[in-house]
């Protein structure tokens, strides 16, 4: 994004722009603080109202209270007086659980609570950023400066598996393979509800009209991009089942998103609704196990499991699997010793 300042006439200092969104033309009217904290991540409320408050977010470059209710259009800047970061990555010793590396690339199992790539208000800390210190000159592509070595990513809160490039040609051919949906990619995850027998979900994800935070899965083509989830039941817990999810297309909550969409969000998962009691009985005895489920996992059950792709070099087909992590496993373990 270009740097350009923006004047006001009591001040003799200018600001400089941060972040700027336009409002989709679906967006109902929500308080501006409640949706800057949905569109901007790792902001919490009060910093994003104190923000406010200071005069540093503009709708159509003019000021505005908390209060006020976004509309379809809107534009919104998050201005500040020094300049913007870079898309400089700065190096940060982070360990990292790489299990696999050779000459071309790395596989690295990524903890849930980890960041990505550095974005807005998240500048460090990040997958990245331990990239950047442990290995020099990691390549990017067209569009996807300050993410070296990325060629896909999971979200925040999901664990496991990213297949990272240590070279140009490499990155190219992986990229390929990505785009071919040919790559192998499987996810173990808890879902609510009793599921009895396999399926596949397909659809066209896009963004929901209602709430422009998540993804909705539509029938008509024009609303989002194809998808297609092919799930398998691993163990039915009466109230939860635990999946193995392979995903035919890579779609921003693709899981997340189809699961919820036939009536099956992932468990503890917030955004999408699973981080309520769902399934189940009354008992207060039950509310409070599953209370503690959540205080153990805060955050949705979903791990990238197993990778496979074939060797841009070697050509040849290389498959990994990251163990589920202790919170997952003890989540799990809870679940298996209830008694209904």
């Amino acid at each position: 994004m270009e740097n350009f300042a923006i004047g006001q006439e009591d001040e003799e200092q200018d600001l400089f722009e941060h972040l700027n969104v336009v409002v989709d033309k679906g967006q109902s009217l929500v308080r501006i603080d409640k949706f800057l904290m949905h569109r901007i991540e790792n902001a919490s409320r009060n910093r994003i109202q104190n923000a406010i408050d200071a005069g540093n977010v503009l709708v159509n470059k003019l000021q505005v209270k908390a209060s006020y209710k976004v509309k379809p259009f809107d534009e919104i800047s998050i201005v500040y007086a020094q300049p913007p970061r870079d898309t400089e990555v700065y190096p940060e010793d982070i360990p990292l659980d790489i299990i696999y590396e050779d000459d071309d690339l790395l596989v690295v199992n990524k903890p849930a609570g980890m960041v990505v790539h550095p974005g807005f208000n998240n500048y460090t800390g990040t997958l990245v950023n331990a990239l950047a210190f442990h290995f020099e000159q990691l390549p990017t592509l067209p569009g996807n400066d300050g993410r070296p070595g990325l060629v896909h990513r999971i979200d925040k809160n999901t664990s496991g598996l990213l297949l990272i490039s240590k070279n140009e040609v490499t990155m190219t051919k992986l990229a390929k393979q990505f785009f071919d949906h040919s790559i192998t990619r499987k996810y173990v995850a808890l879902a609510w509800g009793d599921i009895e027998t396999d399926g596949r979900i397909e659809g066209y994800i896009g963004r929901s009209l209602k709430n422009r935070t998540i993804q909705d899965v539509y029938d008509e083509e024009d609303k989002g991009k194809w998808s297609a989830t092919n799930y398998t039941v691993l163990e039915r817990l009466n109230y939860v089942t635990l999946i193995t999810c392979q995903l035919e297309t890579g779609r921003t909550h693709q899981i997340r998103a189809h699961m919820r969409h036939i009536g099956h969000p992932l468990f503890s998962d917030a955004t999408y609704g699973g981080d309520k009691i769902l399934k189940g009985t009354t008992f207060s005895k039950y509310k409070q196990f599953v209370a503690n489920c959540f205080e153990m996992m805060p955050r949705q059950a979903l791990h990238a499991q197993t990778l496979g792709f074939i060797h841009p070099t070697t050509q040849e087909y290389m498959e990994f699997e990251a163990p589920m992590p202790a919170d997952f496993e003890a989540v799990l373990t809870k679940w298996r010793n209830y008694i209904v």
